[in-house]
This record gives C-alpha cells, structure tokens and sequence, in this order.
C-alpha cells in the first residue's frame, strides 16, 4: 500500500515529459496459450510513446493494478456486503454493515490505490500517445480508446463505492491537490470517455483480452442503468445484441459451467465482451479460486482461505429453484460453522500452479450482462413488460436450466404473467443469480436503494446511510492538500 502511495505520489509532482516510468509490458493478455510475461522497462517519456509497440506496453501497464489480487479483492469485499453472504475471519465486518474495522479499511485504501494507479497510467497515454513519431493515426486511435476505456472503468468503481473523488485527467496530473468532485462531474467524465472509446476501438478487439468498441457500448449500457437513463441504457444494450458477435455458451451440467463457461483452459468463448485474464503462471492466474475454496472441495489445488460463504438455510438458497443448474455451483461445505454451509464452486482449478496460479479468468462482462441490462432498462424506460425484453431474460434463464439459450422452452418466463415492477424485480434476482460471487449483487441492491431493506431481511441488521459508502484513505487526506479531512472523508470515518 505504501509503496503504491509512494509511487503515485511522485510521479504527480513531476513534469510528464521528465517522468522516469516503469512501465511493465504485457507480452499477451491470453490465457492459458498465451503467457502473460513481465518485463520491466526503465524509459524516459519523450523517448517512450514513439511507436505502436511501445504505446501498446504502456496501455498494457494499466492493466497491472486491476490484475493481480486486486480485483478479485475488490469483487470479494462486495460479496461479503451483498445479503446473500458472510465474510469470515478479517472479513467478518463487511456484512456485519456497521463501519469497516481497520483491517477493511486497509483493504479499501489499497483498492482506492490500485484504481488511481490504473488512471494514472491510462492518463500516461492520453496525454503521450499523440505525439509518437512513428505510429500511425489508426494505432494512436485504437490506444487511446483503451485506455479511456480503462479509465472509465476505473472511475466507475471509484464512484460507486466512494462517491464524489478526485479527477485525475492528462489535464491536471501533475497536481497534487484537487478537491473532491462530485459524482455528477465523475459520470461526465466517464461518459464522455466511454463515447470516445466508443468510437476509437475496434470492432474486433486486437488480442484476446483487449477491448472492443462492444466493449465500450456494453459498460456505457452499465453506466447509463446506474444513472437511471433507461432508454440510452436499453438502446446500448440492443446494438451489442444486435450486433450478433456474441452468444451464450449452452450447458447441461454444473462441470459444464465449469469448464465451458468458466474454465481454467479457456482462452475465450462466444459470450465474452471484457474478461480480465488469467494464466496458469505464478502471479498470473486468479487469486479468487484461493480466496473462495476450502481443501475438502478438490476444486484447488492449494486449498482455500473460504472467506466468503453463505447458509442454505436462508431463504435466498431455499428460495431459489433446483432445476437451475446455477444453483449447484453454491456447494454445502462443512468450514466449521456446520453441514449448512455453502461455499462457491464456480471457479475451479485442479491444475493450477499457486495460489495465485489458476487459469481461470474473471468475466467482467459477459453477453449475459448485456441481456439482463436490456430487459431491466427497456421494463423501466417504457415502463411496460415487452416481448423483447422477456426474450433477453429467457435466454439467460434457459441456458441456467440447460436448454438453448435462443429457443423458446418449458421454463420460459410469459409476457402476461408479469407487470413492469414484478418483472424488473425478476431481472434482478436473475442477476443476482447469474453473477454470484463477481460482486455485482450489491451494487445492484445500492442501485435500486434496497440495501437496507434486503439486508435486515436476511441478516437482521439496519444499515445507515454512512455505511454504503467507503471511507476515503487517510494517505489521500494526507497527501492531497485539497481535501479538508473533516468535510471530505465521508460520513462516519
């Protein structure tokens, strides 16, 4: 964490074109086949930034603080919060809602780090890509749409979990001290960068791993529901879907989930927009089958640190039909609490090569997302239950039950039997079965404004208001002579 703080904090009192950067190249973003390789180069911006090779290392290098532990850290703080699970040892806090110990609070500031650290770098090629001497417009274009990509997605964590944040752009990185904007003014920026990325990258993406201008339409979609403009979220969601590049993989079984879907030798499959990817190498591979395991699974090889669970005896696991084939991928283990224990198996390695050595890769956003936002925003925009909107639940609904995904079947959901509000809360506990353990059930609870109803439904427990958002790392306060500690962290910390 320190370190990090460190790093970042001298590069922003540097002028850019005297930064010394450490840039780490990405040799591929492919999994198993294609190795992710390190290789650290030392480089002086103004000699940097000059070709398309070298423009590509440095979009690469915002990657390194979102890869790692650091997501699947950040997916995991979100699960233990959602109603349907616990977090166990360190993590316990988290779904107790009553402020994060010390301990969490740790854990968040590294996030907060990691996020600024991916920005600082994108910003990096903003700013330096257009000036290359020997690379063409096309490959300036294509670079610079990813990284206001992965500058996007970077702050719409941010202001999802902390609110209003400091916006660091290629405009002002060399000040250390910046107020703390809104979050009105960070969904403008995110917009505008996920437009233009829009615009800028390919149709279809140059490596397995890179995003496309799919890509970008897919989490303007995300970030259009979460500000509630519904039309322009539907109408996103529809061109990736109409588009016909993506489909859902069909499966009959639970090892079909497991290997189909999310297997640790995939290198991708027809459903995925943006993955982050993981190899079988040490510190390459997903640190989420560690954290989610327990050594009487054989799921991992390396056993399990089981920090996150849920009970079968709570009425989102009994609640939840047992012809979904999903519903299986939450296993009863017994990790000391008792036989009503269940834990994920979702991720699964029995060849992996570390603790942070597994294969499999963290689908960030799926087909599956694009068509669970289209149903949700086109039953809000005309507040009406629509035939196109049913169809794209059905066909996530269908593959859960092993039929095909694009045929009509015995388990499908009816116009008639549903008004816009029944529906749209069928949308979300759809989403929150399909995307178990990727930590978006929470943020969706935070969208919609059920947290504290869902919470105290399941766990009992009334969550204030200052407990939805995450306090603002004391580094930051310290460092950035812009926040007031006693007006800016947020409430309760």
């Amino acid at each position: 964490m320190k370190t990090s703080k460190i790093y970042r904090r001298r590069l922003s009192m540097l002028n850019p074109g005297k930064i010394l950067l450490c840039l780490t190249l990405l040799v591929s973003l492919g999994a198993c086949e294609d190795a992710l390789e390190e290789n650290p180069k030392f480089i002086v911006v103004e000699n940097f930034f000059n070709t398309a090779e070298e423009v590509e290392a440095a979009v690469n290098a915002v990657y390194i603080p979102l890869r790692g532990t650091n997501y699947t850290v950040y997916e995991t703080t979100l699960e233990c919060q959602a109603d349907y699970a616990y977090g166990r040892g360190s993590w316990t806090p988290l779904h107790e809602h009553k402020g994060l110990n010390d301990a969490n609070i740790t854990r968040v500031a590294g996030l907060w780090n990691a996020f600024y650290l991916s920005i600082r770098n994108a910003n990096l090629v903003i700013a330096n890509a257009p000036n290359g001497t020997s690379i063409s417009q096309a490959n300036i274009d294509k670079n610079v749409g990813e990284a206001k990509f992965l500058r996007a997605f970077n702050y719409l964590q941010l202001v999802r979990n902390w609110a209003g944040v400091p916006l660091r752009t290629e405009a002002n990185m060399t000040q250390n001290d910046l107020r703390k904007s809104p979050p009105e003014e960070v969904y403008t920026l995110i917009v505008a960068d996920l437009l233009e990325a829009e615009q800028k990258l390919p149709d279809q993406a140059s490596r397995v791993g890179k995003p496309s201008k799919w890509a970008a339409k897919t989490l303007l979609a995300d970030v259009y529901l979460t500000l509630g403009q519904y039309a322009e979220a539907r109408d996103k969601a529809d061109e990736v879907i109409k588009s016909n590049k993506f489909s859902l993989v069909p499966v009959q079984s639970v090892s079909d989930f497991q290997t189909k879907v999310f297997g640790p030798e995939l290198v991708s499959t027809s459903e995925e927009i943006f993955y982050l990817k993981y190899t079988r190498q040490v510190n390459q591979g997903n640190y989420m089958l560690w954290i989610t395991n327990h050594p009487s699974t054989n799921l991992f090889n390396f056993g399990g640190a089981y920090v996150v669970y849920g009970f079968t005896t709570e009425s989102f696991y009994k609640n939840w039909d047992s012809g979904d084939i999903r519903k299986a991928l939450w296993q009863p283990v017994n990790i000391g609490l008792g036989a009503n224990t269940l834990i994920s198996a979702k991720f699964a390695d029995a060849n992996a090569i570390s603790q942070q050595g597994a294969g499999n890769d963290d689908p960030v956003y799926g087909l599956n997302d694009v068509l669970l936002i289209y149903a949700e925003a086109a039953a809000r925009a005309g507040n009406s239950v629509t035939p196109e909107a049913v169809e794209a639940l059905n066909r996530v609904h269908r593959r859960a039950y092993g039929k095909v995904p694009a045929s009509p079947s015995t388990v499908d959901f009816k116009v008639a039997d549903y008004t816009a509000a029944t529906f749209i809360d069928r949308v979300i506990q759809e989403r929150a079965y399909e995307f178990l353990y990727l930590g978006k059930r929470y943020l969706d609870l935070k969208r919609i404004g059920k947290v504290k109803e869902a919470i105290k439904a399941v766990k009992g427990i009334d969550v204030a208001d200052k407990h939805l958002l995450w306090p603002i790392p004391v580094s930051e306060l310290n460092f950035n002579e812009a926040l007031d500690p006693a007006t800016d962290q947020n409430p309760g910390y």
